[in-house]
């Protein structure tokens, strides 16, 4: 476990385990924090007066000697595979299903996520029982933490000689929210045994009428009747994104590029693939990630209310939210007017200034007014963004992505379709947006320096597999010598 209360769960098996005359050792090895690492608890339980004397309990777990293993998370469960300590001849695995990405899956340039599905697979073949569901969503559906439910899963187990009394007895000896974790521990037994908990589900209230505002009628109108059928929920999401991002105009500006892409899609009366790969793509590079983006996002109310849900504070508990930023002189410059963003561009003392005297590292509490109002302050720019460097410059490259898109689409659909998919090259911002944009334009510079062969699509496919792959370019490198 790490972070989600294996403190606690160790502490209720330890407690349980003691009143019911049992010697119990637990020891507890700390990993590392963001979810590049777990804390493990491994407990020994003896029953006293089952040997001449007192045992002696090891501190670690040795593989092929462990009864039960308990992961709060489905990677946390596959990583126990993999150190050898779940056997298909003794352990019972109890493992929550739901995903918690580790760092290294969020930080990939590509899609780094692991496949659920192979992890269940492993887990399955390597224990002798398994018991695993979403523990984590039942634990909030009644209030708690995961602690409480992966309790109640051992419990439904039957992997351990121990009462139904005698779990609830540990949790009652805490004396800390014990309805609610009660509550959870009886809803997760009762699943782990293969039975249905009845949960209590409010009351759904009558959905209030809402009125659309003209502007987004029209766009939602225009989607219906314009865009082929393949393509029309791509583009609503985009549509949906783009208001969120700037407002109906620009929402419209995303539609009209689209539709001159719908008319040289041969596919348009089957897959639309163009033009559905096109309407993803397009959005995502149209709401591309500025400092006005960012302050947005950081001081929205559902952000405050996620926090709060995250850290399970209560209604009269007041959370503090830092902000770490070190803002740089590109992204100056990108939120400035065009010509004042390419003067400061181009004029090195400037740059030197402003680094020495006020881009430093700084810690922005948004949860304090002054924070708020600064990040704000950045947000309220939305209304100039047209003007500012940045706008000008994304523009111009989507226009030049687009034109390329078109040339290609009647007589090369397979290779539009690649440069269609690699602006997923483009993403983020600072130093990840710079590298997307050096590779995305290295591709496109490859392209025009070789003919057009039946073989182009999938190099092309290649290397921006190759440019998701790492992160100094040296995949890219070998992919691009390899067409060369």
């Amino acid at each position: 476990m790490g972070g989600q209360g294996g403190g606690v769960l160790a502490d209720w098996i330890l407690a349980m385990g003691e009143t019911a005359g049992y010697y119990v050792q637990v020891t507890s090895v700390p990993g590392v924090a963001q979810r590049t690492g777990a804390t493990i608890y491994y407990l020994e339980l003896f029953p006293e007066g089952a040997a001449a004397q007192a045992p002696v309990l090891a501190l670690m777990p040795v593989p092929g000697d462990v009864d039960v293993v308990i992961a709060a998370e489905l990677v946390e469960a596959g990583r126990a595979v993999q150190r050898g300590i779940v056997t298909p001849d003794r352990t019972c695995l109890i493992a929550s299903d739901h995903r918690a990405y580790a760092i290294a899956e969020k930080s990939a340039m590509g899609d780094g996520r692991i496949r659920s599905s192979d992890i269940k697979k492993a887990i399955e073949a390597a224990a002798k029982s398994i018991v695993c569901f979403d523990m984590q969503t039942l634990a909030e559906t009644h209030n708690t933490v995961i602690s409480a439910t992966l309790f109640g899963a051992l419990a439904g187990s039957k992997a351990l000689p121990f009462s139904t009394e005698q779990f609830e007895s540990a949790i009652t000896g805490t004396g800390k929210s014990v309805a609610s974790n009660l509550a959870a521990f009886s809803a997760a037994a009762r699943l782990a045994r293969g039975e249905t908990p009845t949960l209590e589900t409010p009351s759904a209230a009558a959905p209030t009428p809402s009125v659309i505002d003209p502007d987004v009628a029209e766009l939602l109108k225009r989607v219906d009747h314009e865009l082929c059928t393949p393509a029309r929920q791509t583009a609503l999401a985009g549509v949906r994104r783009l208001l969120d991002y700037q407002d109906p105009a620009y929402a419209n500006r995303y539609l009209d590029r689209l539709m001159s892409i719908q008319r040289v899609d041969p596919e348009n009366d089957q897959g639309a693939r163009l033009t559905d790969a096109v309407a993803r793509h397009l959005a995502l590079w149209m709401s591309y990630e500025d400092t006005i983006r960012v302050a947005d996002i950081k001081i929205r109310r559902e952000r405050f209310d996620r926090c709060r849900t995250d850290v399970q504070a209560g209604g009269n508990e007041l959370v503090y939210l830092t902000e770490y930023m070190h803002p740089r002189v590109e992204e100056v410059a990108d939120t400035l007017p065009h010509r004042l963003g390419s003067w400061l561009l181009a004029t090195p003392w400037a740059q030197t200034f402003l680094q020495r005297f006020i881009l430093r590292e700084r810690k922005i509490r948004t949860s304090k007014v002054s924070g708020f109002l600064l990040l704000y302050g950045i947000s309220s720019l939305q209304r100039f963004r047209r003007s500012t460097y940045r706008f000008m410059i994304e523009q111009n490259r989507i226009n030049s992505w687009l034109s390329r898109i078109e040339a290609l689409a009647e007589q090369h659909y397979d290779v539009a379709l690649e440069v269609a998919r690699c602006q997923n090259l483009i993403k983020g911002y600072g130093d990840t947006h710079a590298r997307g944009v050096g590779n995305f334009t290295r591709i496109m510079e490859a392209l025009d320096e070789h003919p057009i062969t039946p073989q182009t699509a999938a190099q092309l496919a290649n290397q921006r597999i190759a440019a998701l792959a790492d992160e100094d370019g040296a995949k890219l490198e070998a992919s691009l010598r390899q067409v060369a």
